[in-house]
């Protein structure tokens, strides 16, 4: 990885990645939206069918962006670097073909949240506090924290958490759906590696076509989905192989 603070390690078919910026609560800043895009590539190319993401330490699984690395930017450059980097990075984790799963084994604020809402699978420990303080900085939720939040959330509780200033338990969190398991602290990880091995049981391209059709249905990716699936529906066809085999000897298809 460019960035030591973004750790990738694939094996056995799971994709393991972790924060890796304890002392400052895992907060993100450019240097590690850029290594978080990469990692999502490295996932895509590897023989990995399930990912599962998670910050070190027991603090916080994310404090979201790091304040002193936005904060002195001018507008332009907050608007098309901070934003729309963030935006690309994680975009490409919640778009990715094989499930993700989130271990929240600290405080998930901000940023934090919404790189949780990445994720197909969220799993809480217990100590865990959820919220999105970003408008008591003066700032929106900018990485989606209103978009994909919403969709996958509901916007009743972003508005809650974004507009009201509300932070959730763990177990509150389950209750009104913002995570999908609670364990004790300390268990996220062992929950999470059981969640992966059901997933591994599961056929792959089924299970990448599912997750691909779950997110359209959400808006996550509507046009890629489309083209995706009519891309691979021509590519199986009779008429791709005349095509190509025309081409290679140089004589018009029979279609």
């Amino acid at each position: 990885m460019s960035d030591p603070r973004i750790a990738l390690v694939v094996e056995d078919r799971i994709a393991r990645l972790t924060l890796r910026r304890p002392e400052k609560l895992n907060a993100i800043d450019a240097g590690m939206v850029d290594a978080l895009l990469q990692a999502c590539r490295d996932i895509e190319r590897s023989e990995a069918r399930v990912a599962i993401l998670t910050g070190e330490g027991a603090r916080s699984f994310s404090a979201g962006g790091d304040i002193a690395a936005w904060s002195n930017l001018d507008a332009e450059a907050f608007s098309r670097r901070w934003l729309r980097d963030g935006h690309d990075a994680f975009d490409a984790l919640a778009r990715l073909t094989i499930p993700l799963i989130a271990v929240l084994n600290g405080h998930t604020l901000g940023g934090g949240l919404e790189l949780a809402a990445c994720a197909d699978l969220r799993i809480a420990e217990a100590h865990v506090k959820i919220g999105q303080p970003e408008p008591g900085l003066g700032i929106i939720p900018g990485w989606s924290g209103t978009q994909r939040a919403s969709r996958r959330f509901g916007s009743s509780l972003v508005r809650r958490m974004a507009l009201f200033g509300e932070v959730f338990s763990a177990e509150q969190a389950l209750a009104l759906g913002l995570v999908d398991q609670v364990v004790q602290t300390g268990e996220g990880t062992v929950a999470a590696e059981a969640a992966a091995q059901r997933v591994l049981k599961r056929a792959p391209r089924a299970t990448e076509l599912t997750k691909m059709l779950i997110n359209a249905a959400e808006g996550e990716e509507n046009a890629r989905v489309v083209e995706a699936l009519a891309g691979a529906a021509a590519a199986a066809s009779a008429d791709l192989a005349e095509g190509l085999a025309a081409y290679r000897e140089k004589r018009p298809p029979a279609f």
